[in-house]
């Protein structure tokens, strides 16, 4: 393994090193790596979005933060070598890459923890996991293990728990937990310095906030205590349609301002168009293959598209099949949608929580999921939205994207301004999912200019917004993304990776020789 590492490092950018000895190095640093180094590195070649690609001179399957510290401390003495971290490869413009640099593979460190925990209370409360395991995989086991389960999720769980931290981690349930950022206590890092470090709120603080959502500029997680509750038995899980972009929004802002207790466990929403498209016209609204869509009950004044608001409430098989139907009786009763339009289904809280899992599986079966996937991410302020709404889904979008157009609130209120991540500036806040899946050939790169399109309308229309799993090119747009914060953000790199060896996919900070 160490003679294959010398060998890929000095063939690096010779031109630039004449007095540079990689030989010594590696000795001196005792490289004994207890994983592997895989001189196949086609795996990291590409990521979910299939937009760019990169090539690595190795890919490491390390064994736990020592084996990634060593890396990292290597690529430190090899002038332009980066390091990138890669979970299940779920990037989609390059932000886990790293072109002739080490791409290390956090997957194989999944089963490195996994052990409950009793933080100031009488009852588990918390659970630490490895930074590469799979949040589907820690969902099955604390569900099916302890019967218990983390509060806040992504859609799709098929994503490892360094990665989503890493950026935020946002789905139906962060308008009352927060984001899964906002729902870590103590985290293990790995700096680009080479440090492993234990962090959190009051130790190590300023390193636990700049990596929470630091697009792995700042360190590498290679383990997270998260919190946990109960896991409820039972989802009823709810669709019910708009046509007038006032009344979803209203709704929508209704149900995330509430108490808990007092609201649906879960809130989002999509935009579909207004016609038969099976992916994204009324077919793509029915939960079940067996419920219909009835076209003839949207009202003749709508327009080019629809929106779908979704909820869902969690109970237990203990409780009074009675009861739940009132409560959710009660919850849906002041909603404003199109009579008629409302579809629902009961599923299993673990089946739920899953349920891109099957859309995973259709998609892999038919193609779909191996293609080209330019997708968007935006969040947007709520005094934005409307238009937002009114130019880019009503007219540039009107005719679908060939995938899902989600749009829902979250509450700036729940998350922590200490961390890396940044927001538009409102307390009721939108996020905004363009998530397209396209065939290769033209229809790539005119989804990728429509996308640039978006962006620049925004700016120039001054609309509130923040990309969310943001990807520039530039430094100029890396500023005006982090705004008051990007000095803050300049900071927190000089102290923790102040070389610029890791997350390079980012483009953020180019590869210096001196700290």
């Amino acid at each position: 393994m160490i003679a294959y590492l010398e060998r890929i490092l000095q063939d690096t950018d010779g031109e630039s090193k004449p007095h540079y000895d990689v030989s010594s190095i590696t000795k001196s640093l005792s490289l004994d790596l207890q994983g592997s180094i895989l001189t196949d590195s086609s795996t990291a070649t590409q990521d979910f979005g299939h937009l760019y690609s990169a090539h690595p001179l190795a890919l490491i399957q390390p064994s736990g933060p020592h084996d990634i510290a060593r890396v990292v401390k290597t690529a430190s003495l090899a002038p332009h070598v980066t390091v990138a971290a890669k979970g299940n490869a779920h990037s989609v413009s390059g932000q886990a890459m790293t072109d002739g640099g080490l791409v290390i593979d956090m997957r194989s460190t999944e089963e490195n923890h996994f052990r409950l925990l009793t933080i100031d209370g009488r009852s588990p409360n918390y659970i630490d996991v490895s930074g590469g395991a799979l949040w589907e995989d820690v969902l099955t086991r604390c569900v099916s293990e302890f019967g218990l389960a983390p509060r806040s999720w992504t859609d799709y769980l098929g994503l490892t728990v360094g990665g989503t931290l890493s950026n935020a981690g946002v789905s139906g349930q962060a308008f009352r937990y927060g984001p899964q950022i906002s729902n870590v206590m103590e985290l293990d890092v790995v700096t680009g310095k080479g440090d492993i470090t234990v962090c959190s709120e009051t130790q190590n603080p300023e390193l636990f906030f700049s990596v929470l959502g630091g697009l792995g500029q700042f360190g590498i997680i290679t383990r997270a205590r998260v919190k946990l509750q109960t896991a409820p038995d039972m989802v009823r899980w709810i669709r019910v349609v708009y046509s007038e972009f006032e009344e979803f929004t209203r709704d929508a802002e209704f149900l995330v301002s509430q108490k808990d207790g007092e609201s649906f466990d879960y809130v989002e929403g999509f935009v579909f168009s207004n016609n038969d498209d099976p992916v994204n016209g009324w077919p793509s609204v029915p939960l079940d293959p067996n419920h219909g869509f009835n076209p003839a009950l949207i009202p003749s004044t709508a327009g080019s598209v629809l929106y779908c608001l979704e909820v869902a409430f969690q109970y237990r098989k203990s409780d009074q099949p009675s009861t739940v139907d009132t409560v959710v009786s009660g919850l849906v009763k002041g909603l404003r949608y199109v009579e008629g339009l409302k579809l629902e289904v009961e599923v299993r809280y673990v089946e739920f929580l899953l349920r891109v899992k099957r859309v995973e599986e259709e998609a892999k079966a038919s193609g779909v999921w191996d293609a080209p996937h330019p997708w968007l991410n935006l969040f947007i302020s709520k005094s934005s939205i409307s238009d937002f709404d009114r130019t880019v889904f009503k007219d540039m979008l009107k005719d679908g994207i060939g995938g899902p157009m989600l749009i829902y609130p979250l509450l700036r209120s729940k998350w922590d301004n200490r961390t890396s991540a940044v927001l538009p500036d409102s307390e009721i806040f939108y996020l905004v999912g363009l998530l397209r899946s396209v065939p290769e050939g033209p229809l790539v790169e005119k989804s990728v200019a429509q996308n640039r399109e978006i962006v620049e309308w925004c700016i120039k229309e001054g609309l509130d917004f923040k990309q969310y799993l943001p990807h520039y090119q530039t430094k100029e747009d890396w500023k005006r993304h982090f705004g008051n914060q990007w000095t803050r953000f300049v900071e927190r790199k000089a102290s923790f990776d102040p070389m610029a060896i890791l997350a390079p996919g980012q483009k953020i900070f180019k590869r210096t020789q001196h700290s």
